[in-house]
């Protein structure tokens, strides 16, 4: 896999990743990432601009790194953790996210918050990739990422574990500022366009909603995320 920008490329060399190759563009100003390199003993590649362009697009910002392809945690892994922490795991459930600036920004928020892990289903979903990668500026490093088969499946396993199960939807029940979210929790977003699909919302325990002022009915699913987790945060230091 391709990874490309600052700040992706120095998380994944300090959580020990394997770089099979690094170009960086000739004339790089930025001195103290190529001091980082060396620190790091990474050895790059110096290429003109239109080569790297040419072989990976305008999007880079003159820094790309090889790496091997992202490895998903698995929910067993996740719950063993979470079964350690006294105040409880925070999970994030993906319901059909389609979009990976959305995935990417998510993660950034989930390890702003300390959030355990995002849960996503292995199809009609957007998957671990080089833009979200991108977007979450290197928190894909330190974020556990679960790719399930059935996400109603894996919802019932949460609750046999002791997890509450909190869908995010227009229609839901109270504002989410006025849930509790002390203990396991389990939150549930939807995608871009339809929202958390019928058989997801009917296994949520409880369905909680953001107050919407303007014209519009809908937030972005990542700002969604974003509130309600740092409402968990809030709540949770109460």
């Amino acid at each position: 896999m391709i990874i490309y920008g600052k700040n992706p490329v120095v998380e994944a060399i300090r959580n020990k990743r394997n770089i099979s190759k690094m170009v960086v563009v000739d004339g790089l100003k930025d001195q103290n990432f190529l001091k980082f390199l060396k620190e790091n003993h990474i050895k790059y590649e110096l290429l003109p601009q239109h080569v790297i362009s040419k072989r990976y697009g305008d999007k880079t910002g003159g820094i790309v790194a090889e790496i091997n392809e992202y490895e998903y945690a698995t929910l067993e892994e996740v719950l063993n953790k979470t079964s350690k922490k006294p105040e409880g795991g925070v999970l994030m459930l993906l319901d059909g996210l389609e979009d990976p600036h959305n995935l990417g920004a998510i993660l950034r928020s989930a390890d702003a918050t300390g959030a355990d892990a995002i849960i996503i289903p292995k199809n009609r979903s957007v998957s671990l990739n080089q833009t979200v990668a991108k977007v979450s500026t290197g928190a894909i490093e330190y974020v556990d990422v679960v790719q399930v088969t059935n996400l109603t499946q894996t919802i019932q396993e949460l609750k046999k574990q002791g997890y509450w199960v909190i869908g995010l939807e227009l229609d839901g029940s109270i504002y989410y500022d006025e849930q509790d979210y002390k203990g396991n929790v389990a939150i549930v977003v939807g995608s871009e366009g339809k929202g958390i699909s019928r058989l997801v919302k009917e296994n949520c325990d409880v369905l909680v909603k953001i107050p919407m002022y303007g014209k519009v009915n809908s937030l972005n699913a990542s700002v969604s995320a974003g509130l309600i987790l740092y409402e968990v945060v809030r709540n949770r230091n109460k």
